[in-house]
């Protein structure tokens, strides 16, 4: 994985994202964070992460609708669930909406950055790096 990579971290929890961010960081990769879906929504006109690690429950828009706006607008960002709230009807909404991960909090920070890894190849491998996404409209 490329020290470039660029992991948008979006969770309503500032100690998570922080946690998080902090993790991502020490494994050589670049680590966004975003207190909600809309802001981080807002910003990718300009802001083009390689893989998003997304929170589920969140006020105003939820980790499902991000996930949804982004496969709807044809961003083809890997995204990493993570929940405190796992249900097996949260799961397979997230992975039938196309998570490649889906981790209960507290999540390993080892498999994480395995998924995160995974994740960012694969979306290299299929044409999906960071500089081909379409902008927001």
């Amino acid at each position: 994985m490329a020290a470039t990579s660029l992991v948008a971290v979006v969770d309503d929890d500032e100690a998570v994202r922080r946690a998080l961010a902090r993790l991502i960081r020490s494994a050589g990769l670049d680590a966004d964070t975003f207190p909600s879906g809309d802001e981080f929504l807002e910003t990718l006109s300009d802001h083009r992460p390689d893989c998003v690690v997304l929170d589920l429950h969140m006020p105003k828009v939820s980790g499902l609708a991000v996930q949804s706006w982004l496969a709807r607008a044809g961003f083809r960002i890997p995204v990493i669930v993570v929940t405190g709230h796992d249900t097996p009807e949260t799961q397979a909404l997230a992975m039938k909406g196309g998570a490649v991960a889906y981790f209960r909090k507290p999540v390993d920070g080892e498999a994480l950055l395995g998924a995160i890894a995974r994740a960012v190849a694969e979306g290299k491998e299929d044409g999906s790096g960071s500089e081909d996404k379409p902008g927001r409209s």
